[in-house]
């Protein structure tokens, strides 16, 4: 049988994060994609120039028409832009008894804010409780903690342990913005702290890599694999597609990862 992953996310006009990474990234993976668009951005490799959230009736409704019809093996939540709209979300895969995989999505790789401080506060106290495993990059989870930006890997694996104490299961740290020759992310649960490391690769094609790890994690839990599992198969796909990313040639920015780098000829 098919495996099937919803992802509730932005979308992006240049093709490289939010809902169309995810999207790539569930059938890179093996699994059926389907979507609920959150907001519309126009976005590129460069910048992102508008966002617009959708009513809040009609990210509900999208859900619903999912969860009615299709058997759904794992949720992916992305983008959210206001506290109205996290509470909706939450409502509608309130039945849901699958894994969530929370990406606190808080910033543009231009830099841009996508969550307002009163949206942080109510993804805190509302959706981070409901996460099966929160993914956050080093300068997200500095925000959800409200504390400076980890350092050392000690510091971060304290942050991670901050955020379970929030709710969360467990908590993915993502290591790309950390400094060094080796990128590692730290997967943080109740009862260990285990390292997913790889050489860091010098290149500016990494637009929607915190989008295609989480919708990674995504694919591998609905397709049955263990969270640590689940977690090393997605640190070594990203890996791969950030290695191959140069090869496509996207865009005059930081541009996308190659989500088919193991498909493409």
């Amino acid at each position: 049988m098919v495996r099937a992953a919803m992802t509730i996310a932005g979308s992006d006009s240049g093709g490289g994060a939010g809902i169309q990474a995810d999207l790539k990234t569930f059938s890179a993976l093996g699994v059926f994609g389907t979507s609920t668009i959150t907001a519309i951005t126009a976005q590129n490799t460069v910048d992102v120039t508008a966002v617009e959230v959708l009513p809040n009736e009609v990210i509900a409704a999208q859900i619903a028409a999912v969860l009615d019809d299709i058997d759904i093996h794992a949720i992916k939540i992305g983008m959210l832009g206001s506290p109205a709209l996290i509470e909706t979300v939450a409502r509608a895969i309130e039945g849901f008894d699958g894994p969530v995989v929370l990406d606190p999505v808080m910033l543009s790789k231009s830099g841009v804010a996508l969550l307002p401080d009163d949206a942080v506060d109510a993804l805190v106290s509302v959706l981070v409780p409901r996460a099966t495993v929160v993914t956050p990059n080093l300068p997200e989870a500095a925000r959800i903690v409200s504390e400076d930006v980890p350092s050392t890997d000690e510091g971060t694996q304290a942050q991670g342990r901050r955020i379970l104490d929030l709710g969360a299961q467990a908590v993915v740290m993502k290591g790309g913005h950390a400094e060094g020759e080796i990128c590692r992310d730290w997967l943080i649960t109740q009862d260990d702290a285990v390292s997913f490391e790889a050489p860091r690769i010098e290149t500016r094609n990494t637009h929607g890599t915190g989008c295609s790890m989480s919708s990674a994690i995504a694919a591998e839990l609905a397709k049955g694999s263990a969270l640590t599992d689940a977690v090393g198969t997605a640190h070594s796909w990203l890996h791969q597609a950030i290695l191959a990313a140069d090869d496509i040639d996207i865009g005059k920015g930081h541009g996308p990862v190659h989500h088919f780098h193991a498909l493409w000829s």
